[in-house]
């Protein structure tokens, strides 16, 4: 009897656990909580526990309960790729949330092969083009579109226009870009091709790029061979605190140039390490910035401070708003393959390649962007790009400039840059 009794027990205990396993979907998600990138990799972390927390307490994906395995890499390819493994083989992810531009490129032809939809932090324009990246997807703008579009916008309202520029100008000068980055980056160096395209196109000559580190906490000697290659423009590849680093020093050796940054150099921690140094600084952002009047942040913050209590709303920033747009675009993807009872690769990767006019939450402007429309020929969601400037130690709306129909002939021919 007791045998029985057991051997009951144990038949409800695995009739229970599959399920409560048919009932919840699993994410892997790879993140850099302690490496190069972890000064804005672990604020994405925490926006992306508490998106999937909203996400399961409003009914799930169709009533399921997604189950999030978050792991940090440290921002080292190997533990990417041996992440991604265990993710595969032994917890049986459905999507994976991926992190850097290094690891994502390294591991697409794997991803790809496996069929495993991939929505990454990486905006790299590589992998925007179907035809070599076909289950690589972005949330975002992607890289190369911003620095044009940065570009664009500081020498149509800034070189053309500025008092500043004016002497210059009237001496018949082309503006002079600088690029600061870390060469051996594969994120930060992804759009300097495009960037210096486009600096040919409006007719700005280019100077010798800078190389600093992405932990740099000097940058006087690049500083100054800008300086002496009388730069006016200089463009910033690098995460905040080493862009931090260079704006400061740029502003301590007085290089009378401006500013503009990748949009994961330009958050609210700029603001406060750069000071007045930062004024004018303008910058790309994937999304509105944390606390803006923009619908559904109100349900960040409610969930800032619901599932990580123990840390200051006053200190988390645009990452968290990044990560919330990342999960809606993985569950609208999720979601309606589910509904076709097909929770595999090939239906999610086809779902998100039928997004048109599409908005975060099903919310119209919903934190600050869209409409997407993503195609199984171009995974470019927006050719929107969004950007804003310190002023007065605020960030502020500066432009949003439409790069797909601003250059129209063009923007096929960029695909994939």
């Amino acid at each position: 009897m007791g045998k029985r009794v057991l051997l009951l027990g144990f038949i409800l205990l695995v009739a229970f656990s599959t399920a409560f396993a048919a009932d919840e979907i699993k994410i892997g998600s790879i993140n850099d909580l302690t490496g190069a990138t972890s000064d804005v990799g672990k604020d994405a972390a925490l926006g992306i526990k508490e998106c999937v927390t909203y996400i399961n307490d409003t009914g799930g994906i169709n009533g399921k309960k997604i189950k999030l395995i978050l792991y940090d890499y440290g921002y080292r390819v190997p533990e990417a790729i041996t992440i991604y493994k265990r993710f595969r083989d032994y917890d049986k992810v459905k999507l994976l949330l991926q992190w850097g531009t290094g690891d994502t490129e390294a591991l697409s032809p794997t991803v790809n092969k496996d069929k495993m939809v991939t929505i990454s932090d990486s905006f790299s324009g590589h992998l925007c083009d179907p035809k070599k990246t076909p289950y690589n997807f972005i949330y975002a703008t992607d890289y190369s579109t911003n620095a044009r579009a940065a570009l664009t916008a500081w020498y149509e309202k800034v070189w053309k226009k500025s008092d500043k520029w004016k002497a210059a100008r009237d001496a018949g000068k082309k503006p002079k870009l600088v690029c600061f980055y870390m060469f051996a980056s594969p994120y930060a160096s992804a759009p300097i091709k495009a960037i210096k395209d486009q600096a040919a196109l409006l007719g700005i000559e280019v100077a010798k790029d800078q190389d600093v580190s992405l932990t740099a906490l000097d940058a006087k000697s690049q500083v100054l061979t800008a300086k002496g290659d009388e730069a006016t423009i200089c463009w910033h590849g690098n995460t905040t605190m080493s862009v931090a680093t260079t704006i400061k020093d740029a502003h301590a050796l007085k290089l009378e140039a401006d500013h503009i940054v990748n949009n994961w150099g330009f958050d609210q921690n700029l603001v406060r390490m750069t000071g007045k140094a930062g004024d004018g600084v303008i910058g790309a952002a994937a999304c509105a910035f944390l606390g803006m009047n923009v619908p559904f942040m109100d349900k960040v913050l409610d969930y800032c401070k619901k599932v990580n209590p123990g840390v200051p709303v006053e200190k988390r920033d645009i990452r968290t708003v990044q990560a919330w747009l990342k999960v809606s675009m993985a569950v609208a993807g999720l979601k309606a393959a589910d509904k076709k009872g097909k929770l595999d690769g090939p239906t999610i990767k086809g779902e998100l390649e039928s997004l048109k006019n599409w908005y975060a939450f099903d919310t119209n402007n919903a934190l600050g962007v869209g409409p997407y429309t993503v195609t199984a020929e171009d995974h470019r969601p927006t050719g929107v790009a969004s950007l804003y400037y310190i002023k007065d130690g605020k960030i502020q709306l500066f432009e949003k400039i439409d790069m797909k129909k601003q250059f129209a002939d063009k923007w096929q021919s960029w695909l994939g840059w």
